[in-house]
């Protein structure tokens, strides 16, 4: 047919918990010393020297010259030829770089990935970036980027840090406030399927959906208006009750969409209120109680919005871009405790809220990414699961775009 090149590729997905051989029977090329090998052996990775492949990493970080640089063209023109639907390519970069030439070679290696995401997309496959610290553990970014959980994260750059690990909690507690939404639903499932006790939260209005999930996945239901006074403080007393919070996931948010020109004063609070001002509030007040338990994991819910803006949406831009903003701040102050606080930034998802754009909107909406098609809910609640897991803390303070490498923003 004369549009087939332009279908969506099929985008295979893994969904349950996080299993410790998590790679096994994956065909892995790995280029990099010996120690890359066996974390992607530890994971339970078939390493192959031929192919079909079903992922490519290759370590980068030695790069210091230009020349160096050969490396990407003499490794990965050959292994991307091999790599199969739904590949994966992880390439590591130098996290510190000892000279501004290093740093460039770094910062060659990003670029280098982003296009090559956007030549690896058309079926299915994908390529991400690690800038990795010496001695960071790659357990997790290899669980996560080289397997089928990473299905809609594509063509990004995250900084991985050099951190002890810390122990999971024999009874883990996780907080997802708009719990009963279409993301906030899947996160709640994705969560309680690694076996945490979840306390969903939403508005009294979605009650009966909210105690339902809350049935379903055996947590607890919380039925909370986060704009209202005293509500932070309630909902701090609630994770007290529970034992304090282990993972605390801010997803609650609304939409308020109207050009700056008409938009009324009362739009704009609204969206401020709960997207930026209610987060801020309860975190100042789960502080204040020491409810958030120590190595606890946040997650802040952004948007690519925040990131490259969008017409119609100055409000929600600007909610998205202060998270951003924050996450990055309060970083630095989690990291004293052993806790991390981070962004998932959603591109085109299809939601209930998706779903009532106009056809065409929607449509070109879907298009404009390197996977030519819209993610799922289910595929933001993965990329927060893995920021959740206790191997992620050499995450903190960063932006994890879930867009299928959307052609807007950075």
């Amino acid at each position: 047919m004369l549009f087939s090149k332009y279908r969506a590729p099929v985008l295979p997905r893994r969904t349950g918990a996080y299993a410790p051989d998590e790679l096994t029977g994956r065909c892995v090329l790995v280029q990099g010393p010996g120690a890359l090998a066996e974390a992607v052996r530890a994971q339970g990775g078939l390493l192959v020297d031929r192919g079909p492949l079903d992922a490519v990493v290759l370590d980068t970080s030695g790069c210091d010259s230009v020349a160096a640089l050969r490396v990407l063209y003499d490794a990965l023109h050959p292994a991307v030829r091999l790599l199969g639907a739904g590949g994966r390519v992880l390439l590591l970069a130098a996290g510190v770089p000892p000279s501004p030439q290093a740093a460039a070679c770094a910062r060659a290696v990003e670029g280098f990935t982003r296009s090559l995401a956007k030549e690896l997309g058309r079926r299915g496959a994908t390529a991400n970036c690690l800038y990795l610290e010496p001695g960071a553990a790659l357990d997790a970014p290899l669980a996560f980027f080289c397997s089928e959980r990473s299905a809609y994260v594509c063509g990004q750059a995250l900084h991985w840090q050099a951190a002890s690990a810390t122990a999971r909690p024999a009874r883990r507690i996780s907080v997802v406030t708009g719990a009963a939404g279409g993301i906030g639903a899947a996160t709640v499932r994705r969560l309680a399927a690694e076996g945490d006790c979840v306390l969903c939260v939403d508005v009294p209005q979605a009650d009966a959906a909210l105690r339902a999930l809350a049935a379903e996945t055996s947590g607890e239901a919380l039925p909370l208006d986060l704009t209202a006074p005293g509500a932070p403080a309630q909902l701090a007393q609630a994770v007290q009750r529970a034992g304090g919070a282990d993972v605390l996931v801010h997803n609650a948010g609304i939409t308020r969409d109207r050009s700056l020109g008409r938009m009324s004063a009362q739009e704009w609070d609204q969206v401020l209120d709960l997207n930026l001002r209610a987060i801020l509030a309860i975190d100042a007040a789960l502080d204040a109680a020491g409810a958030l338990n120590a190595a606890a994991r946040e997650i802040c819910l952004a948007s690519i919005s925040g990131i490259a803006g969008n017409a119609g949406q100055a409000n929600y831009a600007a909610s998205k871009a202060g998270l951003v903003g924050y996450v990055a701040a309060r970083g630095q102050q989690l990291a004293a405790r052993g806790s991390t606080v981070n962004a998932v930034a959603p591109g085109f998802i299809e939601t209930a809220m998706t779903h009532a754009i106009p056809f065409m909107v929607r449509t070109v909406g879907r298009r404009l990414n390197s996977l030519r098609q819209g993610g799922r809910p289910a595929d933001v609640a993965e990329a927060i699961a893995f920021l959740a897991r206790p191997e992620a803390r050499g995450c903190n303070g960063q932006v994890l775009r879930v867009c299928g490498q959307s052609w807007l923003g950075a």
